[in-house]
């Protein structure tokens, strides 16, 4: 016995020395200062993971703005100046942005590269996505959007009865129901024959994405789907769900998955199953970082009664100018791209909220050796790694913005309540002060439209309802910080408030 764990003894300390000797990474001339971290192959994952803002803090103070972390196998270089965040961008043709989010997409949603270099698709998703997100489609999304959101939350039109009655629900749990089920509709249209079922059938596909977007940052990290039972199953089910034969019976499929459905070179060797999870992957980008920033949106304002009484001012305003009156038989609220774009409150309260709830991970793979040329040092980068912002770290930066924990509705808007534009770091004005939805050519192509579903959200909550929290000196929830590098991170527990439609 001895003998055996002697030799296994003798073993691992050999195999120790060799990963010692041969796996770590040696900082080379002209490289940012280096962190392995302690564990193979993770690196400073689990430090990483467990509060990715004061590890890159500390890293910051110890290392200077430009610092590199072993993560997972992968070696990140992290710019945390914002002053240097033009310079990084300077440098795309020694990026590939593709590869990570291109491979990630396949590993969660069970489909083959979406990448046309790779020969199973001739589309270039990222022209798709700016023909029909943008431009004069969002003014056709947008509106689709406002009238679903509508037919969520004023129909059936309640009998005088109800609308004297106070409904306490979770906010989280509100806003994802009503989220999600206007923007299934917007995107993958209305079944006109069967509206009864077609609730129930989204219901429930509410339940599986649930199901499936909890597992969501494992996938991400690289743990296959089939260790997660329910997830998987749920991942399959959503997909069958939005399968092309079940989407051509559908009105008003948005031009985004109606052009993807029948193009015949759009996904030219992909099966109706494999089209119908690059749908999923749609629906997920849509909904995601949307319902969590949608709850941030209305908690600030609901319990800033600042921010209630600016928000319900401009939208009263707007409505006057408008011509338009709330009610339940009338005709829905409407308002244009442009009336849409001119709520420089709710811009600001928005804003505000995702600025204090925002997480993302902007991240580029180097296609090849280059120097990484920023405002006062260069550095030599390694083809294969990684560059990284975490926007959060300039979100939460007191210089930036003053008592940068607190909610101020009025943050984003200058001296003449428009839309403030100017924001310094050292006493230099920055070009990139906020970036919750990414930056350069990895910005969210959906973000206009994002905004303006959440500002249609909070327009209607203000006009149709009374709204109250139900404690109402409730502390802001934690952010739940598993999410960390995906976008908005939701709340940690849900908050209760009560509503009541008003006497229109």
């Amino acid at each position: 016995m001895m003998t055996i764990s002697l030799i296994w003894g003798i073993v691992v300390t050999v195999c120790c020395c060799l990963w010692l000797i041969l796996g770590i990474r040696r900082r080379q001339t002209g490289e940012p200062p280096l962190e392995n971290g302690l564990i193979p192959y993770l690196g400073c994952a689990l430090q990483f993971g467990a509060n990715p803002l004061e590890f890159l803090r500390a890293n910051q103070r110890k290392h200077g703005h430009v610092f590199t972390c072993k993560l997972m196998g992968k070696y990140v270089h992290f710019i945390t100046d914002p002053l240097s965040y033009h310079k990084v961008l300077c440098h795309g043709k020694y990026f590939d942005w593709k590869k990570f989010h291109y491979t990630t997409s396949a590993k969660a949603f069970g489909h083959r590269s979406i990448d046309p270099n790779d020969g199973h698709t001739t589309e270039n998703i990222n022209d798709t996505f700016t023909k029909t997100l943008q431009g004069d489609a969002l003014s056709t999304l947008s509106k689709a959007m406002m009238e679903n959101l509508q037919l969520i939350i004023r129909a059936p039109a309640p009998p005088p009865a109800k609308t004297a009655a106070w409904v306490t629900e979770g906010m989280y749990s509100f806003c994802y129901r009503v989220m999600f089920e206007a923007g299934y509709l917007t995107f993958f249209g209305r079944d006109l024959t069967r509206q009864d079922a077609q609730r129930a059938v989204i219901l429930n596909s509410l339940d599986n994405f649930k199901q499936f977007d909890k597992v969501f940052p494992a996938l991400v990290a690289g743990l296959p789907i089939h260790v997660f039972k329910t997830a998987h199953a749920a991942r399959e089910k959503l997909a069958d769900g939005l399968r092309h034969e079940k989407l051509r019976g559908r009105a008003h499929v948005s031009e985004l998955i109606s052009l993807r459905m029948f193009r015949n070179d759009t996904l030219s060797t992909f099966d109706d199953l494999e089209k119908a999870k690059t749908h999923l992957a749609i629906l997920w980008a849509s909904q995601a970082n949307t319902i969590p920033a949608t709850f941030w949106s209305l908690f600030q304002m609901i319990r800033s009664p600042e921010a209630m009484k600016a928000a319900t001012e401009e939208v009263n305003r707007t409505l006057e100018n408008t011509g338009q009156k709330v009610s339940f038989e009338g005709n829905p609220i409407c308002l244009d791209q442009k009336q849409l774009n001119d709520l420089p409150v709710l811009d600001s309260i928005i804003k505000e909220s995702l600025r204090l709830s925002s997480a993302s991970l902007n991240i580029r793979t180097a296609k090849e050796d280059f120097s990484l040329h920023l405002e006062d040092s260069s550095y030599n980068i390694r083809k294969d790694d990684i560059i990284a912002l975490y926007p959060q770290l300039m979100h939460l930066d007191p210089e930036i913005y003053p008592d940068p924990l607190t909610f101020k509705y009025d943050r984003y808007l200058d001296e003449n309540r428009k839309t403030k534009t100017t924001f310094y770091s050292n006493g230099l004005k920055l070009k990139y002060y906020y970036m919750p939805f990414g930056s350069g050519a990895t910005i969210c192509p959906g973000r206009l439209f994002a905004v303006h579903e959440i500002k249609q959200f909070l327009l209607l909550m203000l006009s149709y309802f009374e709204l109250e929290l139900v404690e109402s000196h409730v502390k802001c929830p934690p952010l739940d910080q598993s999410r960390a590098g995906l976008g908005i991170l939701p709340p940690l527990n849900d908050i209760e408030f009560k509503y009541k439609f008003k006497h229109l």
